[in-house]
């Protein structure tokens, strides 16, 4: 896909990390924004800010896991603009499950799947028919995670397995769309290769009071600050991929039409490769030991 001055991109999750980053990468391209996210007051401030640069911004206020909120966002892009040339569904919360997966708050299973798998379906459910049937070219670009993506982190194991999802509903998206000869095209995207700072890690401040947990947390939520405080002093060095590169990436694997957006590491490969031989082999997941916990 060529981008060009003109078109329009959607991006959900858009009021800060990868989100605003995509919108702020886009906007640079020319292209018109509609950003959407759940948080009012950050996504009317990252709306500020790219107006101040100079972006034709339409903003709204979105939860993802609600399908007729995602309709309306696709009704109000579509009002505004007259049409849809890119979709990032990138929005994305973490769980805030503690303990074994048979200790886990049911909830935590149903908000990280509202979001995270349901508000990738919605957006495409939403906007695909006339991305499609206008004839134009387009591409979607659904956000994934290294943990389930690639293999999970057992102690992040709802967020893994709800970003597993993400990566099979986009390789069927892509089928769909070669099987229906669109000039829509599809990415899945795997923010990295190292940490990212983006406010996953206080998901919670945004959960529904419909997907409270019924029972209160052992041990207090833990922001990235003090993860990485913690990380440092046990010995371990925390690199960091600054967002600004996930979205270059973005656009870069958007013109090339490439399906995996999955930048180069070393580490990714050996995970990839040890999955894989896992499976050929009918062996044990020995890529997962070193996550065992005791």
């Amino acid at each position: 896909m060529d981008l060009r001055p003109g078109q329009v991109a959607v991006v959900t999750g858009a009021a800060s990390g990868i989100g605003l980053a995509l919108a702020a990468r886009f906007a640079a391209e020319g292209l018109k924004i509609v950003l959407a996210d759940v948080e009012e007051a950050a996504l009317e401030k990252a709306a500020a800010g790219l107006r101040a640069r100079g972006a034709d911004v339409h903003a709204r206020v979105t939860d993802v896991g609600v399908r007729e909120q995602v309709v309306a966002l696709a009704e109000s892009a579509y009002d505004t603009y007259g049409a849809v040339h890119v979709l990032c569904n990138n929005a994305g919360v973490g769980s805030g499950a503690e303990g074994r997966m048979w200790e886990h708050d049911p909830n935590d299973w149903r908000w990280a799947f509202a979001v995270n798998v349901w508000g990738v379906f919605h957006g495409i459910q939403a906007f695909l028919p006339r991305m499609i049937g206008s004839g134009q070219p387009g591409h979607v670009v659904n956000t994934s995670s290294g943990d389930g993506g690639i293999a999970p982190l057992p102690t992040a194991s709802v967020y893994a397995v709800t970003k597993a999802a993400v990566v099979t509903m986009t390789e069927s998206l892509y089928a769909h769309l070669r099987a229906e000869h669109a000039r829509v095209g599809a990415s899945v995207l795997f923010p990295g290769p190292h940490m990212l700072r983006t406010g996953l890690w206080e998901s919670h401040r945004n959960r529904p009071d419909r997907y409270a947990k019924r029972r209160p947390r052992r041990t207090p939520y833990r922001s990235l600050d003090q993860w990485e405080a913690a990380m440092r002093a046990a010995g371990h060095e925390v690199r960091f991929t600054p967002v600004e590169e996930v979205a270059d990436l973005v656009v870069a694997g958007v013109r090339a039409d490439r399906f995996w957006l999955l930048p180069a590491s070393e580490h990714s490969d050996d995970r990839i490769r040890a999955r894989a031989r896992s499976m050929l082999e009918r062996a044990a997941p020995s890529y997962l030991e070193s996550f065992i916990l005791d």
